[in-house]
């Protein structure tokens, strides 16, 4: 069983990468919120993940699910326990990162567990019936435990730049536009992209 992965990045997708650990190219599932922790990376760049390898006789093709943090999985595994949610609903539905989600369990706060993907009223209700007293020890995941977003300064700094300094943009103004820009698409990783959606947002508004 594979749980831990370490290589070279070859491709990028929206909900998945491509790995190449030894010669061989692993397809790797991405929660939305990992995904985020990947935007600096390029192709070509070093990518380490521990991995929730799912297999039965019902899903013979293997799937692996890549997270940050062994903490991370260890909480998946709670999630998918969880009646009706399967490996593939789950990595869907944590766009959110474990630490709030753990939170909105222990809270009991079932409309920020709605907002996951995928995720309603009674779904949400399951969750919390059965790991509300269970996930709390995840809520204390510190945010510095997973790669920052400043990694993505590589690509959003020339964009900053062009909006401040060419197109006469305060600088709060062009940041906000930027951060808009990346929540609209995640997968954004180039200047040259980012700009696109930023001028396609300022237009449609």
């Amino acid at each position: 069983m594979i749980a831990y992965l370490e290589g070279r990045l070859l491709k990028k997708e929206e909900d998945r990468i491509l790995l190449l650990a030894n010669q061989v190219g692993y397809e790797v599932t991405i929660p939305a919120f990992v995904h985020e922790t990947l935007q600096g990376k390029q192709v070509g760049d070093e990518v380490a993940l521990y991995i929730y390898h799912h297999q039965t006789e019902r899903q013979p093709k293997p799937v692996l699910i890549g997270f940050n943090l062994e903490a991370e999985k260890e909480f998946f595994q709670h999630f998918i326990s969880v009646d009706a949610i399967g490996p593939l609903k789950a990595a869907k539905a944590l766009t959110i990162s474990i630490r709030d989600i753990a939170d909105a369990i222990e809270s009991n706060d079932l409309e920020r567990l709605k907002r996951l993907r995928g995720i309603g009223p009674r779904t949400a209700q399951k969750i919390i019936a059965t790991l509300q007293g269970k996930v709390g020890k995840f809520t204390l995941i510190r945010k510095g435990d997973t790669p920052e977003r400043a990694q993505m300064e590589d690509f959003t700094a020339p964009v900053l730049d062009v909006l401040i300094n060419q197109l006469g943009h305060k600088p709060n103004d062009a940041k906000r536009m930027i951060e808009t820009a990346l929540k609209r698409d995640p997968s954004i990783s180039t200047p040259e992209a980012l700009f696109d959606e930023v001028y396609r947002g300022e237009k449609d508004q």
